[in-house]
């Protein structure tokens, strides 16, 4: 059985600055991958990536639409950093 995705959403509308905090983290089911999705700067995904790395995921993937979802870090023999996972969150 494949443990779940969960979709965390990071987006912006309009610029920000690093003092506006990151969204409350969705629940995050222990052995899951998280994937880490939005239109944001660069370093926003970096403090998701910091703020995912003491929760219970065995995973996190940043997600890009013409690739799908790329781990990015994992604790899991499932998901090896770098593996494409094959989704699509075209809204």
């Amino acid at each position: 059985m494949t443990p779940p995705f969960v979709i965390y959403s990071i987006s912006v509308s309009s610029p920000i600055t690093p003092a506006e905090p990151l969204p409350p983290l969705p629940e995050i089911p222990r052995g899951s991958l998280v994937v880490v999705e939005g239109r944001a700067p660069i370093w926003r995904y970096g403090m998701a990536l910091h703020l995912l790395h003491g929760s219970p995921a065995a995973a996190i993937a940043f997600y890009d639409p013409r690739l799908g979802a790329i781990v990015v870090a994992s604790h899991s023999q499932e998901w090896l950093v770098g593996d494409v996972i094959d989704i699509n969150l075209d809204h």
